[in-house]
This record gives C-alpha cells, sequence and structure tokens, in this order.
C-alpha cells in the first residue's frame, strides 16, 4: 500500500506574545529569523488584543508600527508565518471579525454564504409549526376522526403521525419519512421542514417541499404533502 502524504500546515511557524523590545536588544537575531516571511501578526497591550494585520514582510511591518500612529499603544505581539499565501486575506478577516480589535479602523470582509437568512426561514418555518400545532391541534384531531374519504384530513400542520413520503426528481425516485413533530429524516438526517430536505434533494436549490414531497392518501393515491396540511 502506498504511504498516504501528509498534508502540510498552512502555518509554517509561529512566535506568540513577544515583547515589542526585541527590536530594541536583539534586532539582528529577531530580523533574521522573520526577515522575508509574509503572515498574520498581532499587536497587544498587555495582555489585551490591540491589532490584527498581515503582512509580506513581517519584520518590516512590525517595526514599523513601533514609529507609526500605533506608536506606545502595544507592548508585545505574535505573528505566524503562512506557507499557503492563497488563503492569507481571509485568515485576516476572519480574525478581524472575531476579536474585532480596537485598534483596527476596517473590519474584515468574507466571500463565503451569509447562513443568516437561511436559518431566520427555518426557524420561522418552526415557529409556525409550532403555532398551528399549540391553537388548532384539538381542531385538526376532531376532524381526523370524523374524516372518512377526506384526503386532507389524515394530518394537519406539525401534528403528523410518522409517515413515509416520496418525491420524483430528475426521473429519480427519493424517499423519506416525516415525523410526528414535523421534521423529516432523509438519508438518517433531520431536518426542520419538508422544504429543507428538498432541498438537499435538489443539490441546494431553493424548493417548496409543501408541493415537491408526495404522500399517500387512505385512498391509496399520491398527493402533494401541502394538501394534508392546511
Amino acid at each position: 500500500m502506498p504511504k498516504r502524504r501528509k498534508s502540510k500546515s498552512i502555518i509554517k511557524g509561529h512566535l506568540e506574545k513577544v515583547s515589542a523590545k526585541i527590536f530594541d536588544d536583539y534586532r539582528e537575531e529577531i530580523t533574521a529569523m522573520i526577515r522575508d516571511h509574509q503572515g498574520l501578526y498581532a499587536l497587544y497591550h498587555k495582555n489585551h488584543l490591540y491589532y490584527v494585520g498581515l503582512a509580506t514582510d513581517l519584520k518590516s511591518r512590525i517595526n514599523h508600527h513601533l514609529r507609526d500612529r500605533h506608536q506606545g499603544k502595544w507592548s508585545h505581539f505574535s505573528l505566524y508565518i503562512i506557507r499557503k499565501t492563497e488563503h492569507i486575506k481571509e485568515l485576516e478577516s476572519l480574525l478581524l471579525r472575531i476579536a474585532y480589535p480596537q485598534g483596527n479602523a476596517i473590519r474584515g470582509k468574507l466571500k463565503s454564504e451569509n447562513l443568516r437568512p437561511y436559518l431566520k426561514r427555518q426557524v420561522k418555518n418552526r415557529f409556525l409549526q409550532d403555532l398551528h400545532t399549540l391553537f388548532d391541534s384539538e381542531k385538526t384531531v376532531h376532524k381526523a376522526r370524523t374524516a372518512k374519504h377526506n384526503d386532507s384530513a389524515l394530518f394537519k400542520g406539525s401534528v403528523f403521525a410518522r409517515k413515509r413520503i416520496r418525491a420524483t426528481y430528475k426521473g429519480k425516485v427519493y424517499k423519506a419519512i416525516i415525523h410526528r413533530d414535523g421534521q423529516v429524516e432523509y438519508k438518517g438526517r433531520l431536518f426542520d421542514s419538508p422544504s429543507a430536505a428538498g432541498k438537499v434533494v435538489r443539490g441546494g436549490k431553493e424548493t417548496n417541499g409543501w408541493a415537491f414531497w408526495k404522500i399517500k392518501s387512505k385512498s391509496g393515491r399520491l398527493i402533494r404533502l401541502s394538501s394534508v396540511r392546511k
């Protein structure tokens, strides 16, 4: 069996919480160590993070901060030599967004997808399901008991029995299970709504799960899930 090659770490070397005085007393030693190296650095005032930055020449940049507008505002520094420079700007942005150092006027920007709107939709869907359960469950149960051939009376809102549902997408049939609490189980994963499960099936595309999934009625017909939630 061929040996698996270990991936190299992004960080090649690090130096943490070193006094700024080293540039006065041991300039040759620190210069020889970090000359021409690029990476991220952090400036501290005692034990408090003050500033985060990146530099193509760490020695020159940190030395510069001993004389610029940050002069006298930091006493220690840390630095991290980066091996793979293609992600260095993104790493800096991540640190800025997490730490919010007071010395940085600009906050980091990320190119990744903002998941906040997706979470808000999921919370809203769950809230509406819970609201329906709390105030309409008795009415739902009564209709389910009295209806004989009404497909829409199988179950309402989030008061589901454990039922199998299916969907056909691009000629392929997908199966899932909808639980009594409204959660959908697909391939061993639980989703808070049919829409969330349908989105996974469709490769991340926004999906109206109530129209996408179908369920068997009492008469054996496949009907849209939306017809039994009203």
